[in-house]
């Protein structure tokens, strides 16, 4: 299939105010902003002074319920905005809709392919493709197998619709958390074209043209094209090199039949390719982390005191320098974006991405058919120095096997819908089917330094004076002082002579590690589902969904290994571990010496496993309409994420006592992850305002997690325990803190308010406000998996706190005015957003030192446009105060948790031209 497809297929303020793109519930649009949604007729309201007939509104069309519904009607929370919106904001992926609506934050972090987005503080966290987006994102109806493959150049968009909250009845794959459904521009049955460039600072470049060729009166091709090329803003100080650039494009190619009114079918063809350096981090300093210190350890409920993570008097930095870390490294601001990685190393990598879809609807009168048939490939490799330091700790090359992996998905959903008893009952029922094959592959090695650092480390644990950087095994000549204390006798009595051999093998830990890890995932996804609209009387109406969905997942794994010497540690020291005074020192060895379960152990050994799971979700809201311009609902939903495989070899046990002939595919196993969501809401809707507001609590069960903890990538199903803990959770044992399955609860609690509304007081001039306050949170006493086993300790910082990446208090603001000039056929665009957030944390475990503190980012756009917009010059600027903050802040590989921290930095301020044509 795969080879066939290859052949078939060649985004302030005006007065005083700020502003964000018009994103309420239900947003009012001047006619030219509604020129790319789908109409169905004027609302009915009381009698208003009157406008211009060229002002006269529309209807915001959705298809949020599946079928077209007037979104000032749909009794869910839900954003929906124009294409012509998103071009006066000049947004073009996703991540630029975090300014569309208030609940929504959309990030990525070590590799673009890793984007993540959240709503309502939800979303699914860490770098591992094993887990599914807590967040689904569709383009044209057609889901994209993670958030993050949809990173990506957009093109001409007719519309976008944010559902928030659990959707676990219609919108194809089930999603715990909310949904992003992306509508490109369709053709048209008239001939038209359009062009674009823009030029901005990092001497960025982006030209987008397209042309809509109508074949007779029931053909309508389109084709649409982009390419953007920017230079990265870090400068890697080594390499000479920009990191985080942009070097992508994007084709589309479509084509619509309708013989007659009943039958449209659409066929979209698109293929998209980055070749890009990705993705850089810096070291944390005071300035993002002012009360991050070195501290003793995670059991203090206060911010740790001591001196800065990155000061000479941290005893891992004089480590670091001593290893060849450029100072300035260690010294500059976080922001600086000057990097200091390892001779040689590259952030190199590239992303291809395809499909084709085919949509057909169908009206047979009282029944409509719906069909969405699609198949796509998603490709991804990315090289990196895995450590984010000048020391060569650990890297990727940049080849196929980089953090690669590579997603071949055929989806298909059908529905059908219609109405009964006089129109009494609104039915729907259809079905899903996707086959989804996944594959990992991995190159993680250690680098050329990593044994002298592993071995400074254990010599920092022994004693720092025995330090000394500049010897292979960090010990040089004071290995001596090992070999003859105690009189002679030995550090450790009987045992030195195997200390001194494991600290040498240690040190012979160079290059070796991944020769190449594969794995692979068969998930078979199939759903049937009703979605009904009971009309009880002309304004109260009762809507009931139920779905059943199936999960299969076949996994299996290959391991190729080099790194004989963890082998060698493990025979020379695993009888130390029987000793009370020796196990800490022989396990530390252990760990250094097999971190990650990078062994030969593994070299050839192949695994195989499978789960299969099934779920009842749905849906239950009663709607009250008592005028047309006002709507009130309640609702309870359930929703539904699938488990899966932890892809990471670490997570099949302990590293200290790994045994090859005992390892269990199961154990990298998480379950499935559920959510019941209770919600209020009420729309008001007038030509000149709307205004929604909605209340929420959503409750997860078996919330999956996946953190690193400065070694490793950890995932753990989190649920609570009814029973009080004794702090048992926030201990550093693994072995405290269990609960009884019956007494397990769940885990996390998102609960809060959102208010979004639209003014258009005049018909060129269009405010928007949203707020969203979300409480979203872990729950005291937390425990691990729903069978009550302990909390895993490296996230003992959880309990009682709220999410990562998940701000109590988020605004977006925006003013559109698009004023006629005289008589001359040109407007004018003036165009402001803002997006304000509250302080939150941006590291999965919470510790000290990754604490975002609140900031607002304004986007600005001024232009000018010609009659009938034959042509358009526009001015703007993103991030316009140059606002610096970071995406996610993380444990600095193998520097040891709570020693250093590095960051991923959003971008700073950008800015340019672009002129337009059309015809």
């Amino acid at each position: 299939m795969k080879s066939v497809f290859r052949q078939s297929i060649a985004y302030g303020a005006l007065a005083g105010a700020l502003a964000c793109v018009p994103a309420a519930a239900h947003a009012q649009q001047t006619p030219a902003q509604q020129g790319n949604l789908a109409e169905q007729g004027d609302i009915e309201e009381p009698e208003e002074p009157p406008v211009p007939q060229t002002q006269e509104p529309g209807v915001i069309v959705v298809t949020a319920q599946g079928r077209a519904q007037s979104l000032a009607d749909v009794p869910i929370a839900v954003s929906a905005v124009s294409g012509e919106l998103l071009e006066q904001s000049g947004t073009t992926d996703i991540r630029e809709l975090n300014q569309l609506a208030p609940s929504l934050l959309v990030s990525s972090t070590g590799n673009e392919a890793n984007g993540s987005a959240r709503i309502r503080g939800i979303g699914t966290v860490g770098d591992n493709p094993g887990l599914e987006s807590s967040v689904a994102v569709f383009i044209d109806g057609v889901y994209r197998s993670r958030s993050g493959n949809a990173l990506s150049e957009l093109g001409p968009v007719d519309r976008v619709e944010i559902l928030r909250g659990p959707q676990g009845t219609l919108g194809g794959r089930n999603s715990s958390a909310g949904l992003i459904s992306i509508y490109t521009a369709p053709p048209e049955f008239d001939l038209s074209g359009y062009g674009a460039f823009t030029y901005g600072n990092y001497d960025a470049v982006r030209v987008e043209a397209g042309v809509n060729l109508p074949l007779g009166d029931t053909i309508a091709t389109r084709v649409d094209g982009v390419y953007f090329k920017r230079d990265g803003f870090y400068h890697d100080v080594v390499n000479d090199t920009d990191i985080n650039n942009r070097d992508r494009y994007l084709i589309r190619a479509q084509a619509l039949f309708e013989p007659n009114p009943d039958v449209s079918f659409r066929l979209v063809a698109d293929y998209s390719k980055k070749e890009e350096a990705c993705c850089a981090a810096t070291f944390v300093q005071p300035d993002f982390a002012p009360l991050a210190r070195i501290s003793p350890g995670l059991d203090s409920f206060e911010y740790p005191s001591g001196p800065a993570l990155t000061s000479t008097s941290n005893p891992i930095i004089p480590v670091l320098l001593g290893l060849g870390q450029d100072p300035r490294a260690l010294s500059q601001s976080t922001f600086d974006r000057d990097i200091f990685v390892t001779a040689g190393r590259s952030y190199e990598g590239e992303t291809e991405d395809y499909g084709i879809s085919g949509e057909l609807n169908w009206d047979f009168g009282n029944v409509s058919l719906s069909s969405i048939t699609a198949y796509r490939e998603y490709s991804n490799f990315q090289g990196s120095d895995t450590d984010y330091t000048q020391v060569d700790l650990l890297y990727r090359a940049p080849n196929e096997f980089g953090g690669a992996r590579a997603f071949d998905t055929f989806t298909q959903e059908l529905r059908l819908n219609g109405t009964l008893f006089n129109d009494r009952l609104d039915w729907l029922v259809g079905g899903y089917y996707a086959d989804e094959q996944l594959r990992v592959q991995d190159n993680l090695r250690f680098g050329t330094q990593y044994g002298t650092f592993a071995n400074c480390r254990i010599a920092l644990a022994i004693n720092p004076l025995l330090v000394n950087p500049a010897a292979g095994n960090c010990f040089g000549p004071n290995i001596a002082a090992l070999q003859f204390a105690n009189g002679g006798a030995g550090a450790f009595g009987a045992a030195t002579p195997l200390i001194i051999a494991g600290i040498n093998n240690l040190a012979q830990v160079t290059d070796r590690g991944s020769t190449g890890d594969v794995y692979d995932q068969e998930s078979k996804n199939f759903a049937l589902f009703t979605h009904n609209i009971v009309h009880l009387t002309d304004k109260l109406d009762l809507t009931l969904g139920l779905r059943y969905t199936n999960e299969t997942k076949d996994f299996s794994a290959a391991f190729g290994n080099d790194n004989v010497f963890c082998p060698a540690n493990r025979a020379l020291l695993s009888p130390l571990l029987q000793v009370p005074s020796l196990a800490g020192l022989a396990g530390g060895l252990l760990a250094l010496s097999c971190q990650g379960n990078s062994t030969s152990e593994l070299d050839g050994v192949t695994l195989t496993d499978s789960r299969d799971e099934d779920q009842l979700t749905g849906t239950a809201v009663l709607s009250y309409q008592p005028t047309p311009e006002t709507l009130f609902y309640a609702s309870y939903s359930r929703g539904y994420k699938a488990g899966g495989y932890n892809l990471d070899r670490s997570a099949l046990a302990n590293p200290v006592l790994f045994n090859v002939n005992a390892i269990d595919p199961a154990n990298l196993q998480f379950e499935e992850e559920t959510v019941d969501a209770f919600e209020l809401g009420f729309k008001y809707s007038t030509r000149r305002f709307s205004a929604s507001v909605a209340a929420f609590r959503q409750e997860f069960t078996n919330f999956q997690l996946n953190t690193f903890n400065g070694s490793v990538f950890l995932v753990q199903n989190i649920n609570s325990c009814g029973s009080d803990l004794g702090g048992a959770d926030m201990d550093a044992s693994a072995a405290t803190g269990d609960c009884s399955p019956d007494d397990v609860q769940p885990g996390v609690i998102a609960q809060g308010v959102e208010f979004e509304t639209t003014i258009t007081p005049m018909p060129d001039l269009t405010a928007t406000v949203g707020l969203t306050y979300a409480d979203t949170s872990y729950e005291d006493n937390l425990i691990g998996g729903d069978n009550g086993t302990p909390l895993d300790p490296a996230l003992r910082l959880l309990p009682g706190d709220n999410l990562s990446n998940a701000p109590e208090i988020a605004a977006t603001t925006s003013i559109s005015w698009t004023p006629p000039i005289g008589n001359s056929g040109l407007s004018g665009l003036v165009f402001f957003n803002a997006r304000m957030t509250s302080d939150y944390n941006t590291g999965s475990d919470l510790l000290y030192g990754k604490e975002q503190k609140a900031y607002a980012l304004i986007n600005g756009r001024i232009g000018l446009t010609g009659p009938d917009r034959a042509w358009g010059i526009e001015l703007w600027a993103n991030n316009l105060l140059d606002e610096d903050y970071t995406q996610v802040a993380f444990n600095t590989p193998f520097v040891a948790p709570q020693q250093t921290y590095s960051a991923y930095l959003a971008e700073p301020r950008t800015y340019g031209v672009t002129v337009r044509g059309r015809f």
